[in-house]
C-alpha cells in the first residue's frame, strides 16, 4: 500500500515533525514533547492534520432523506451552516463509524468519519430505501488543518475573508461553520468549522490540498504571537482521552452499542423518523449490558510506570475492559477509559486494573468522563 502526504505534509516536516502511518496516510506523531504539546492545547493553540477523516458529499433531493435513516441524530432541526455529531449503526444497533455531518444547503451534505467504507454504507441503504441521492467521496480534495486551544479564535478569526452573507469566525456560534476566501477575496478558498478534538475552543480549516502550504502558512505566522505549536498524534492521544472522546478502534470495535461506547447522547428518544438500527436501540437502551466510565489510577505505583490496560475486575471478577489510557498532566495521575459492566459503573466504585495480564493490580476509581471540563465549557466559550 502506498502511504500517501497530506497537503499539510511538508510544512509539518519543516516545523519538525516526526510522521507515522495513520488510515493511509504519514500524519505528525509529534513536533516537540507530549508535554510541551500538551501544555500549549491546554494554554494557548496547538495545530493538528486532520486529513485522514473520510468525507462524503451526499447531494440531491433525497439527501436529507437518506441522512435521516442512517445516522441517529434527528437532523430535522439542522439549519444550513450548522454541523452535528452523531452516529451510524446497523440493524443490530452496534455502532458502525461515528462523525459529523455538515448541513451545506438544502439538498447538500457532508458527512465525516473514520473509514472509505461509510461511502459503501450510504449507498447501499439509498438504494435499498429507493432514495435518489448522490453520494461522492472528496477525501482527496479536502484536507482539514485543526487549530485548537484557548487563542484558536484570535489566531483563525483574521484569517478568513467571508463570502458574501457567510458570518464572519468570530461569530461562529460552536458547531456552525462558515465560508470564504484565505486573507484576501483572490485567496484560496476554505470552509471554516467551530469543531475539533480536544476539549478546547477550536476551528477546523478545510481547504484543497493544493493549498495547504498556504493555509499551513498563514496559521502559523498568525500564531506566531500566541506561542502556536504543533500536536502530533501521541499528545492528542491525552487531551482526547482527558476530554472523554471517544476513537473508532478503540472506544468500539463493531459490537457495542452508542450506549457502551460513550456517546449514548448521540440516540434520541425522541426521533420520530424510522432509522437504522431504532427499534434495537430502544431495547438496548432499556437493557444495558455495558457503560463507558473514567477511571482514575489509585495506586499508580503498582503498574511500574506502564499505563492499565487489558480487563477491568472487581475483587475477582472481570467487570470490563480498558479501552484507552493515558498519564493524565489535568489529574495527576494514570487514567482511562473503560467499558465496564453497569452493576459496577457507578462514580466512585473501587475496581482493579493492570499494566498486562501478569501484572499487578492497581486500585482504580470509577470517574465520571470527560475528566477534564465536564460541563464543556471552553469549547463553547
Amino acid at each position: 500500500m502506498t502511504i500517501r502526504e497530506t497537503g499539510f505534509h511538508d510544512s509539518a516536516a519543516a516545523a519538525g515533525a516526526s510522521f507515522v502511518e495513520y488510515e493511509g496516510y504519514w500524519l505528525p506523531s509529534g513536533f516537540s514533547s507530549v508535554a510541551e504539546e500538551y501544555e500549549a492545547c491546554r494554554n494557548r493553540a496547538v495545530v493538528m492534520d486532520l486529513s485522514p477523516l473520510r468525507k462524503f458529499e451526499v447531494k440531491g433531493p433525497g439527501a436529507a432523506a437518506l441522512l435521516q435513516a442512517t445516522v441517529t441524530r434527528d437532523l430535522g432541526a439542522l439549519a444550513d451552516g450548522q454541523v452535528v455529531y452523531t452516529a451510524m449503526c446497523n440493524e443490530d444497533g452496534a455502532v458502525v463509524d461515528d462523525g459529523t455531518v455538515f448541513r451545506l444547503g438544502p439538498t447538500a451534505f457532508r458527512w465525516i468519519g473514520y473509514t472509505d467504507e461509510d461511502g459503501d454504507w450510504l449507498r447501499t441503504h439509498a438504494t435499498g430505501l429507493g432514495i435518489e441521492v448522490e453520494i461522492t467521496a472528496s477525501t482527496d480534495e479536502l484536507h482539514n488543518l485543526a487549530v485548537q486551544g484557548p487563542a484558536s479564535r484570535e489566531i483563525v478569526a483574521p484569517l478568513l475573508h467571508p463570502a458574501p452573507g457567510a458570518p464572519p469566525v468570530d461569530a461562529l456560534g460552536w458547531f456552525r461553520f462558515t465560508t470564504g476566501r484565505l486573507g484576501t477575496e483572490d485567496g484560496p478558498p476554505v470552509l471554516v468549522s467551530r469543531t475539533g478534538y480536544s476539549g478546547e475552543l477550536g476551528y477546523e480549516i478545510f481547504c484543497h490540498p493544493d493549498d495547504g502550504a498556504r493555509v499551513w502558512a498563514s496559521v502559523w505566522e498568525a500564531g506566531r504571537g500566541h506561542g502556536l505549536c504543533g500536536l502530533g498524534l501521541d499528545a492528542l492521544d491525552v487531551v482526547r482521552i482527558e476530554a472523554g472522546l471517544i476513537f473508532r478502534g478503540y472506544e468500539y470495535n463493531g459490537d457495542e452499542d452508542p450506549f457502551e461506547a460513550g456517546i449514548g447522547f448521540t440516540v434520541p428518544r425522541t426521533k420520530a423518523d424510522d432509522f437504522v438500527g431504532k427499534e434495537a436501540l430502544a431495547r438496548r437502551r432499556e437493557n444495558p449490558r455495558a457503560r463507558l466510565v473514567g477511571l482514575t489510577v489509585t495506586e499508580p505505583e503498582a503498574l511500574g510506570g506502564e499505563l492499565p490496560s487489558g480487563e477491568v475486575r472487581a475483587g475477582e471478577s472481570e467487570v470490563g475492559v480498558v479501552t484507552s489510557a493515558c498519564d493524565s498532566p489535568f489529574v495527576g495521575a494514570p487514567i482511562a477509559l473503560a467499558r465496564v459492566a453497569v452493576e459496577s459503573a457507578a462514580p466512585g466504585n473501587v475496581l482493579s486494573v493492570a499494566a498486562t495480564p501478569e501484572g499487578a493490580p492497581a486500585g482504580a476509581t470509577v470517574s465520571r468522563i470527560p475528566f477534564y471540563d465536564p460541563e464543556k465549557s471552553r469549547p463553547r466559550s
